[in-house]
C-alpha cells in the first residue's frame, strides 16, 4: 500500500525596507499590495456549478482538469482511491457512460482563507443506464477541499460516499 504524506507550506513574504536609516519588516505581503480578500461562501459553493457542467461535456479530461494535479479523489461508485491525473480520468471515463446530472440538496462551505475552503454536504445523481435508459437516483454525502493555485480554484480533495441506509 503506498502512503503518500502532504506538506501544505505557508510561505511569509519578508519585504526589507531602508528608509531615512531606518529598517522596517513587512510580513505577508509585498510593500503596496494589497491583502488578498477570502471568497465568499457562494462563491465556493459555486464551484460545483462549474464541476457538475464538466460532467454535461461527457469528456473526462474536462471533468478531470478541474482537479489539481496532487488531488485524490474517493469516489461515489469505485472502492478505488484515485491519486493521478491518469486515475481521475479513468474514473469519470466509466461513471461518464451513465450521462450524471448532479444537484446539491444540502452544503456547508467553511472559507479557510483567501486561498482554500472546504464545502460539504449531500448531493443526488440522475444516472442513466446506457443500455436501457432506465434512470435512477443516487444520494450521496461528499467533500470538496479546493485550493486556488496560480489564480484557479481547483479540487484538492474530493470524496463522495452514498448515504448508508438507517
Amino acid at each position: 500500500m503506498k502512503r503518500r504524506i502532504r506538506e501544505r507550506t505557508a510561505v511569509i513574504t519578508v519585504a526589507t525596507l531602508v528608509a531615512a536609516g531606518a529598517v522596517g519588516i513587512g510580513l505577508g505581503t509585498s510593500a503596496g499590495a494589497a491583502p488578498q480578500k477570502p471568497p465568499t461562501k457562494a462563491r465556493i459553493a459555486a464551484l460545483f456549478d462549474g464541476w457538475n457542467a464538466a460532467l454535461t461535456t461527457g469528456d473526462p479530461e474536462k471533468v478531470a482538469d478541474r482537479y489539481a494535479s496532487d488531488a485524490v479523489l474517493l469516489p461515489t461508485v469505485s472502492n478505488k482511491i484515485r491519486d493521478t491525473h491518469a486515475e481521475i480520468v479513468d474514473y469519470f471515463e466509466h461513471f461518464l457512460e451513465n450521462k450524471p446530472a448532479g444537484k446539491k440538496i444540502e452544503t456547508i462551505v467553511n472559507v479557510l482563507d483567501e486561498n482554500s475552503a472546504v464545502d460539504t454536504g449531500l448531493y443526488e445523481f440522475t444516472l442513466t443506464d446506457p443500455d436501457t435508459g432506465a434512470k435512477r437516483t443516487v444520494e450521496a454525502r461528499y467533500t470538496y477541499e479546493y485550493e486556488k493555485r496560480g489564480g484557479k480554484w481547483l479540487i484538492v480533495n474530493h470524496h463522495s460516499s452514498v448515504i448508508p441506509e438507517g
